[in-house]
């Protein structure tokens, strides 16, 4: 497809562009997101099922709003994908690199095209006829075709993929005292900061820790306490990544809102695993929302491969929440509707962590 005659600016409809760019906006935080938990998890066909999801939704829009330069971009991804679920090819860190420059590319080019900006440095005929060889490779030229791909639309070639570094040069230094309890005043920080968007969260922080760590304690400390001490700190850090609009709305969320919230466990999560020493607190908070029964986001995980850590948050984190609905009856009467509530929720929460936490919440009640 010969895109010289579709990206010139001022030739597209101005309405529709400004459409696409809003759905484009909504759609990209998870695009990236999907793309981060699978270097991680590269098989994971539930992301790859979002991703696909989102990749095609902005496709769809695309030709909704008969912007062709956007198609011819979204559609070979899409291909792509299909490709990677059906099993026909691997995913990599150089595939992820590629698919990440061809969405930023179109990004670029959208606003550039608003704003009546020149758009020929941004190579879209090159990107979109190389985005269709690519989609098209065998799985033994898929590398090499990425590599070209990415050449080709930044002039830079990648670096070759280096050999793993020997067990000696790969172990980071131990962790000391003094670099948890800093790491540790830092996530406090970040936490005190969400707390000042609204006066509902005044000390929520505080009390969520004290009753997770109280817990844990009646479990023999069956989770560290400092990665729990992190998790919570952290757990919903990822809402500042988020529109206000949504996570701070009071009453019933759309289900575009849910989707858009749902996306929260990942951003905190993403922060914590690009630290040191932090890994189980990364697993925590990613996994806080998921339930035993597997109707949680953002995986729909269920069962064992829920970490304790992220159980015990969840009903401390549910807790809360109905604690705060019920605020106006007094403080022992909410408490006791909360863990009510929480009780009632057998098939939402690990049995194994609802009867410390009641022996915890009883004490509460009793010395309160």
């Amino acid at each position: 497809m010969d895109l010289r005659s579709l990206v010139l600016p001022g030739i597209q409809d101005a309405d529709a562009l400004r459409n696409f760019r809003a759905a484009l906006n909504d759609t990209m935080p998870r695009v990236e997101e999907d793309i981060t938990r699978l270097r991680y998890a590269p098989g994971n066909r539930d992301n790859l099922s979002s991703l696909a999801r989102a990749i095609r939704g902005i496709g769809s829009d695309a030709s909704l709003h008969d912007l062709k330069f956007a198609f011819s971009i979204a559609h070979p991804i899409e291909m792509l994908l299909s490709r990677l679920r059906a099993g026909e090819i691997v995913f990599s860190e150089l595939l992820a690199e590629g698919i990440l420059l061809a969405t930023d590319r179109l990004e670029m080019a959208t606003e550039a095209m608003i704003e009546r900006q020149p758009v020929e440095h941004l190579r879209l005929p090159q990107l979109s006829k190389g985005l269709e060889r690519l989609a098209k490779a065998p799985p033994e030229a898929l590398e090499s075709s990425v590599s070209a791909l990415i050449e080709t639309i930044t002039g830079f070639k990648p670096p070759p993929k280096l050999a793993p570094p020997d067990e000696a040069q790969s172990t980071p230094p131990p962790r000391t005292e003094a670099h948890v309890a800093e790491d540790l005043r830092f996530f406090y920080t970040l936490a005190q900061q969400l707390e000042m968007h609204s006066p509902l969260f005044k000390g929520r922080t505080l009390r969520i820790l004290r009753l997770s760590l109280e817990t844990n304690k009646l479990m023999q400390q069956r989770i560290d306490p400092a990665q729990l001490q992190t998790a919570v700190y952290m757990h919903d850090i990822g809402m500042m990544f988020l529109p206000e609009s949504v996570w701070l709305k009071v009453g019933w969320l759309t289900r575009e809102e849910k989707e858009i919230l749902c996306a929260h466990p990942g951003y905190a999560s993403g922060i914590l695993s690009r630290m040191q020493g932090w890994e189980t607190a990364a697993r925590i908070v990613a996994q806080h929302h998921e339930t035993a029964d597997g109707s949680g986001y953002p995986n729909g995980e269920k069962g064992d491969a829920i970490c304790d850590g992220a159980k015990l948050l969840a009903i401390v984190d549910a807790f809360e929440a109905v604690m705060l609905k019920h605020v106006h009856r007094g403080r022992n009467r909410s408490v006791l509707r909360a863990i009510a509530e929480i009780n009632a929720c057998d098939k939402q929460f690990a049995p194994e962590w609802i009867a410390p936490f009641n022996r915890v919440i009883r004490k509460t009640v009793e010395t309160g």
